[in-house]
């Protein structure tokens, strides 16, 4: 984001607009108002625009944010922020109205492959093939470090472009480190660079490149966007019965950091609403899980979680119970006027005064009678109606 700001900026100089950028991690609100007034001034006095770049604007709370707002509106600024949040969750929903969103998406395997081509031969090193070792030209001159040639695996390339996971400066950071890591060391390998002939170089192989890579954590942010793709995409394979699918995405949230007890208390609530019925026992599945991670915390508790997530892909499901409390609330709350009043022969009549005005009169104790009761137990409103039926869309 921080690179295309720079283009932008260098695009608009020549078109006479002011570029102005400041970082949320360091900025203060009265330095956002001092450059607003400098643009209310540039644009009153010289008629000339200003944009106004925002680095990780993420960081500003939601009042800071409003602080843009009247002059967004009215063209003061055109504002440009970059964020590696979901904007949906991090940007006042008034700010984001105004503004239009562009997702930069990974990079594909293909265009890392590119970037690290472009790197290495920068850097003056030969990228060996995986059949004959055959060394592609470079051009540069070899690393000052050493006087030995550097050479690297194709391979090596090919997996560091597969790690990085479609960022550029990690998969960058990645070669820089093996490089630099293989050139203390030192240790030189015969290498067969041309037909028929061998020679001496430092060679960095795909081990040394996941060596220098070494990711301490996965991609996950617990209290953004992946959290809760990731917890929807658990919730969907335990639905689908897919228990490969279930245990993968549980992993990524654990290894990742999450809190098991927000795993568990989604276990809970997925044990009635999509298993329910089917199989009562899930609940209590649950439920335990939940008390077990409460007891010994991670990392014993996993197996426990793994265990639930499991037991639940390969249940029975059933949305009976689900569905028919959703048809109750809908019904509630497009009832028209007045809720019906219970019916007096299921009230409870503590009082002298209620079972004279007739609560309680005519209830039929159910366990006292060998035989089924006719008895109503709905208002006289909703008589006959069936919350389990599955209604028509």
């Amino acid at each position: 984001q921080t690179t295309l700001a720079h283009i932008i900026a260098n695009s608009s100089k020549k078109n006479g607009t002011r570029f102005v950028t400041l970082s949320a991690t360091s900025a203060k609100t009265n330095d956002v108002r001092d450059v607003i007034s400098q643009a209310q001034n540039e644009k009153r006095l010289f008629k000339r625009k200003t944009i106004l770049f925002i680095d990780e604007i993420h960081r500003f709370n939601k009042s800071q944010q409003d602080t843009f707002l009247p002059h967004v509106e009215c063209g003061t600024v055109t504002l440009i922020g970059a964020t590696t949040e979901n904007p949906s969750f991090q940007v006042n929903a008034a700010l984001l109205s105004r503004c239009r969103v562009i997702v930069l998406e990974k990079l594909s395997v293909e265009a890392m492959e590119a970037i690290l081509m472009r790197a290495v031969r920068s850097l003056g090193v030969q990228v060996l093939g995986q059949g004959d070792q055959h060394g592609s030209s470079a051009t540069g001159s070899s690393s000052e470090s050493s006087e030995l040639p550097v050479y690297i695996e194709e391979k090596a390339l090919n997996t560091l472009a597969y790690l990085c996971d479609g960022d550029a400066r990690t998969a960058l950071n990645g070669l820089q480190l093996a490089v630099q890591a293989r050139l203390a060391v030192g240790k030189t390998t015969a290498l067969n660079v041309t037909k028929g002939g061998s020679a001496e170089g430092i060679l960095i192989t795909e081990e040394h490149v996941k060596e220098g890579l070494q990711r301490s954590h996965i991609l996950y942010d617990r209290a953004g966007e992946e959290h809760y793709n990731c917890i929807s995409a658990l919730h969907k394979s335990m639905r689908g019965s897919d228990e490969n699918a279930s245990l993968y995405w549980l992993a990524r949230m654990l290894e990742g950091g999450e809190d098991p007890l927000y795993v568990a208390r989604r276990l809970v609530r997925f044990a009635s609403e999509d298993i329910g019925l089917a199989d009562p026992l899930a609940l209590t599945q649950a439920v335990a899980a939940y008390q077990g991670c409460h007891f010994i915390g991670m990392p014993e508790c996993e197996v426990i979680l793994a265990q639930c997530v499991v037991y639940f892909a390969r249940a029975p499901k059933s949305i009976e119970v689900y569905r028919a409390y959703s048809n109750v609330k809908e019904c509630l709350r497009t009832h028209t006027g007045p809720l019906p009043p219970v019916p007096l022969h299921l009230r409870n009549a503590p009082t002298r005064l209620m079972k004279n005005l007739g609560y309680g009169k005519g209830y039929k104790y159910n366990p006292m009678y060998k035989t089924p009761v006719e008895q109503d137990y709905l208002p006289e409103e909703l008589k006959g109606t069936d919350f389990f039926r599955e209604r028509e869309t």
